[in-house]
C-alpha cells in the first residue's frame, strides 16, 4: 500500500479537543457538518485548503484527550489518508485504524509543511521528495494492514465475518 501527499504540520499533543472543538460536538450525527470544523481552533480554513490525499505529519502523543471516535474519522472524511508523528494516544491510534486511516509511527524530523512525502506501508518506507531524505518504520502488524486495505474495521468484518489473528 502506497501512499503520497502532501504534508501539514501539526507539533506535540495535538488533543482530539484540538481536531474537533468540544463546541461542535453537538454535530457528530452530522459528519458531512462535523468535517467542515476539523482543527478550526488551530488551524482555521484547514477544511477548506486540504486535498484529497494529503498527510499529516504529527508530534508526539499525538490524539491524546478523550476517546472521541470521530477525531480519525473526520480527520479520514476531510481527504487525509495517512498521519505521520513519532507516537500516538493508544485508543486515537486504534480509532484511526478501525475507520481506515494510516497511523504511522516514525521519526518525522525534517519533514516540513508543504513537503510531498511518499509512504510505502507494506515495506515501512517514507520518502519526503521535497528534500529526497528516506526514513524506515516498522511495518503496521498484517492484521491492521488487512483493515486498511478494506477501508476499515467495519467494511473487513462485512468481507471476512470476523477478524482473523
Amino acid at each position: 500500500m502506497i501512499l503520497k501527499g502532501n504534508v501539514w504540520k501539526f507539533g506535540d499533543n495535538i488533543s482530539t479537543d484540538h481536531i474537533i472543538p468540544g463546541r461542535f460536538l453537538h454535530l457528530r450525527s452530522n459528519l458531512e457538518e462535523l468535517k467542515k470544523h476539523v482543527f478550526d481552533d488551530i488551524y482555521p480554513e484547514f477544511y477548506k485548503k486540504v486535498k484529497k490525499g494529503d498527510i499529516i505529519v504529527g508530534g508526539r502523543n499525538f490524539g491524546l484527550g478523550s476517546s472521541r471516535e470521530h477525531a480519525p474519522l473526520i480527520i479520514k472524511m476531510a481527504g487525509i489518508d495517512a498521519i505521520l508523528a513519532p507516537s500516538f494516544a493508544r485508543i486515537f491510534y486504534r480509532n484511526a485504524i478501525n475507520v481506515g486511516l494510516a497511523a504511522i509511527i516514525c521519526d518525522v524530523d525534517g519533514i516540513g509543511e508543504g513537503d510531498v512525502v511518499e509512504i510505502d506501508i507494506d515495506k515501512g518506507r517514507l520518502y519526503d521528495e521535497t528534500v529526497h531524505m528516506e526514513k524506515r518504520f516498522s511495518p503496521l502488524p498484517s492484521i491492521m494492514m488487512d483493515i486498511l486495505r478494506e477501508g476499515g474495521l467495519v467494511p473487513y468484518i462485512k468481507k471476512f465475518g470476523e477478524l482473523k489473528v
